[in-house]
């Protein structure tokens, strides 16, 4: 694709990523992380704010490579807060989507912040990662959609453009509404409570050396499989809840699992997750609650899950139960000194295949069609890694407790690292993560997983220079 001379900020508004981020000023760094600290907190208020996101009969689900929706069992949301007071507007949202990658996430987080009279860069989005939901990638979509208008059949769309760009003004109207409800915070809470019989280590199945030899997904029907240890996981929902007196505004949750039960048959769902989530909203109709997937690209539910309705309602149950005894016993801090951090990470593509590969394979047509909408996503991170557009990491920092926001699908270690590293810190150090942020990368693994293969390798779009910057960018933060 030609781009007109000029400098390399020009370069990147003339690049892929098309209308919706026009206006964009890219800010560019090298690998190197660069934090930055606004404090406040002397008036803080919170104003929640939620929107339906509930793709329309047909849309493609999981970016295109299973059945579409046919039937909504129930619908999806997005769900935040805008937290004012603490500097510019900070804004911490969940969408109940598969993923929100490259320009798509950059473009939804840029309107985010036009509606609160923010900065892109002080919005954190994140998707719960339901699959029977949509993968919104604009590029990626550009790319199949000129594979259709060749001609191709049985190639799917991977996003309704015209759909998103709804949900992207809902966005803007929900936020806008709700800063004018903004309620006052007093004091801050955290807990956690662990959560039992969910979690388990997808990678569990290996040879002497450590080579993964078969994964245990999110649901799993091989009793061998299902019979090996539960692994490293981190078993605790974590909630940090905002107060106004005794009433509780405003609870944000975070648990690290893959958030499915089953899919693939073309009903839009939430999950359980979701649905312990809507459980804990009907609960308490006065608190907004939002639920963010942590660190869980090495993380599912396969050790307790056959893929049955029955699998999926104790999932539900198991989970809710886990969140409501992290607001059992509640820690609380005053305001003060709340501030939101930044960094940043340029992403570093891997080396095979290359994109003219990745071109060639998707216009291959005697692959399957399925395969042409990943390689697209595959491609669409390539080009950003090739134009140095940034993923951006935050942390919102109240006392000790912390919340870590990170990209894609990242290793449990990332988080668990994470924690241990603040209480190296502190010795009351308190870390809440989210991840499926900018889903660009897709699976982050650590380091030192990358020789040991097995799928979430395979299907890495970063190289392992993009872990080592994902753990400096974590550590700038909490450090």
């Amino acid at each position: 694709m030609p781009f007109a001379a000029g400098s390399r900020r020009e370069l990147l508004r003339q690049s892929l990523f098309g209308p919706l981020a026009a206006g964009i000023t890219w800010s560019l760094q090298t690998p190197a992380v660069c934090p930055k600290d606004e404090t406040g907190g002397g008036n803080l208020h919170v104003a929640p704010f939620s929107f339906d996101v509930t793709p329309p009969i047909g849309h493609p689900c999981c970016g295109g490579w299973i059945k579409p929706v046919e039937v909504v069992d129930d619908s999806l949301e997005a769900k935040g807060i805008v937290i004012l007071g603490a500097g510019k507007p900070i804004i911490l949202c969940a969408v109940d989507w598969t993923g929100v990658l490259n320009s798509t996430h950059v473009s939804w987080r840029s309107a985010m912040a036009e509606a609160a009279g923010t900065t892109p860069d002080r919005v954190a989005l994140h998707c719960v990662h339901q699959h029977n939901a949509p993968f919104a990638c604009l590029d990626a979509e550009a790319i199949i959609a000129k594979e259709i208008a060749k001609g191709r059949d049985k190639i799917s769309h991977i996003l309704d453009v015209d759909w998103f760009k709804k949900c992207v003004n809902q966005s803007r109207d929900a936020i806008a509404k709700a800063i004018g409800r903004a309620q006052p915070v007093t004091q801050i809470g955290w807990g956690e409570g662990k959560v039992e019989r969910v979690a388990s280590n997808r990678r569990v199945s290996r040879d002497k050396s450590g080579k993964v030899l078969a994964m245990r997904g999110s649901a799993c029907k091989d009793p061998k499989l299902r019979e090996l240890p539960e692994g490293l996981i981190d078993p605790f929902a974590r909630t940090i809840a905002f107060f106004n007196g005794e009433k509780k505004v405003a609870s944000c949750h975070f648990y690290a699992v893959h958030p499915m039960s089953f899919y693939a048959d073309g009903r839009v769902t939430s999950d359980f997750a979701g649905l312990a989530r809507k459980a804990l909203q009907a609960r308490e109709p006065e608190c907004a609650h939002i639920y963010f997937t942590g660190c869980a690209g090495n993380i599912a539910a396969g050790k307790y899950n056959d893929g049955s309705k029955a699998s999926r309602a104790d999932l539900t149950q198991r989970l809710l139960e886990g969140i409501i005894a992290s607001e059992s016993i509640m820690e609380r801090t005053d305001t003060k000194g709340i501030a939101w951090n930044t960094a940043q990470i340029v992403p570093s593509a891997r080396l095979q295949p290359a994109m003219p590969t990745l071109w060639g394979l998707i216009e291959n047509r005697t692959n399957p069609a399925t395969n042409a909408n990943r390689l697209a996503l595959e491609l669409a991170f390539h080009q950003r890694a090739q134009k140095q557009i940034p993923i951006v990491l935050g942390s919102l920092k109240v006392g000790p407790v912390r919340t870590l926001h990170l990209p894609a699908e990242s290793f449990v270690e990332y988080q668990l690292n994470a924690t241990k590293f603040a209480q190296s810190k502190q010795n009351d150090g308190f870390v809440a993560t989210a991840a499926y942020g900018d889903g660009g990368p897709w699976y982050i693994p650590t380091p030192a997983e990358f020789p040991n293969g097995g799928y979430e390798v395979s299907v890495a779009f970063g190289a392992p220079s993009l872990a080592e910057s994902l753990s400096r960018g974590i550590e700038s933060l909490l450090g």
